[in-house]
């Protein structure tokens, strides 16, 4: 496919993604509120009014009312359904992430210098899509789920496993966006699988004046609260690949975790407010102070302090390596056939541009290796020394 055309397909396909988990997660927050914000009937009102709700917007007042179950004769003959916000979310994500990593012969899914090659890791990809449902699933199906607590706590250790593992494979940005994949494939299940057939039983026994068995909705109802609790963590993942010192980081498998746990409280704080759990509060400030503080040390200091003390670098040696290593993407006219342009617009066959951009250069290549995109040109740790030996002695073009 053209990269023109690959390019316009990212640019449709980003959009639509954008636009339909606007929507998705909007409902979620929406319902959510609305069920933690309803109170007792004030008055009494005809059927199993179990709640009910007042908002002002738009120049008018809303009254939402909650009722338990329906006659079968109060059946409302438009009765609006929330699905297809879920299933386009995950529709055109899944198109995208296989655009983005996929296509192009994997250059962004994961290290060249790795023994995995292109046909398994695509694989391994798909497959670990398909698995993550899976063991969900029979997870919450099975007698632990009767001790949510117990449940929680080994869904939690499943995706710390998930996040080391997948850092262990994939590059980092790419195992970033798997986990936020699986999370979400999880979430788009949910609704498919579980939370849509449930309420459909539901209403056909109403339909039918037969007597309702609550069980699929309860469930329905856990499964749409762990897809209210991961809509952050997901959202965290998916903006993730425009913080290297995050998906770059030695340890970034733990910092994937701590963001999980941040999103998670936040999305708990958000709900109770108030009367949010202390320890809830903890877990979510310690989570966030750890991320930062394992993300925040400046280049020249992760680096190491063997950089500062090498052997004077000359910029030829530098431009070599950049020559050889980045040049391929960062041209005017790229020679690599995977970018019409050069990555991000930059541009590295200037000198003085090269100095201009030396501090980016030390984060990308230098401290979190993160550059050459999956190391496609094979960059060595040697060379990265050399290269951030001659940043943090000054980036100087005279020597």
């Amino acid at each position: 496919m053209a990269p023109i055309a690959v390019e316009w397909l990212n640019l449709i396909l980003r959009w639509a993604h954008v636009l339909a988990g606007i929507l998705w997660i909007g409902d979620s927050f929406l319902f959510m509120w609305m069920d933690k914000s309803l109170v007792a009937p004030t008055r009494a009102r005809p059927g199993a009014v179990v709640g009910e709700l007042w908002m002002v917007h738009s120049g008018g007042f809303y009254e939402v009312v909650k009722r338990k179950s329906l006659a079968p004769d109060e059946v409302p003959p438009t009765l609006h359904w929330f699905r297809w916000e879920a299933y386009t979310t995950w529709i055109t994500g899944i198109f995208l992430f296989g655009v983005v990593y996929y296509l192009g012969g994997g250059v962004w899914l994961f290290d060249r210098t790795a023994p995995l090659g292109t046909g398994w890791a695509l694989l391994l990809s798909l497959g670990l899509f398909v698995a993550s449902w899976l063991v969900y699933d029979a997870l919450w199906r099975s007698p632990l789920a009767g001790r949510p607590a117990l449940a929680t706590a080994i869904s939690f250790l499943l995706i710390v496993g998930a996040a080391y593992g997948l850092t262990r494979v994939f590059s980092g940005r790419a195992a970033f966006l798997h986990l936020g994949a699986m999370l979400g494939t999880i979430m788009a299940a949910n609704v498919w699988r579980v939370i849509i057939p449930g309420q459909n039983r539901m209403l056909a026994d109403t339909r039918a004046g037969r007597p309702v068995d609550t069980t699929p909705g309860l469930r329905a109802k856990v499964r749409s609260t762990h897809n209210h609790y991961l809509t952050l963590p997901v959202l965290f993942t998916m903006i993730s690949n425009h913080f290297p010192s995050t998906y770059g980081h030695p340890l970034n498998w733990l910092v994937l975790v701590l963001l999980v746990v941040v999103g998670v409280a936040v999305k708990y704080v958000m709900n109770f407010r108030g009367r949010s759990h202390p320890l809830a509060v903890a877990s979510g400030a310690a989570g966030l102070i750890a991320a930062i503080a394992l993300t925040a040390r400046p280049p020249e200091v992760a680096v190491g302090a063997a950089l500062h003390s090498a052997p004077p670098v000359s910029f030829a040696s530098a431009h070599a390596i950049i020559e050889r290593r980045c040049v391929t993407c960062h041209a005017t006219t790229p020679s690599n056939p995977a970018f019409p342009r050069a990555p991000s617009g930059v541009v590295l066959e200037d000198p003085r541009r090269i100095q201009k951009l030396a501090p980016r250069i030390l984060v990308r290549a230098v401290a979190t290796k993160t550059m050459p995109l999956g190391n496609l040109t094979g960059m060595t740790d040697e060379e990265r020394d050399t290269l951030g030996a001659w940043i943090v002695q000054g980036a100087r073009l005279d020597h």
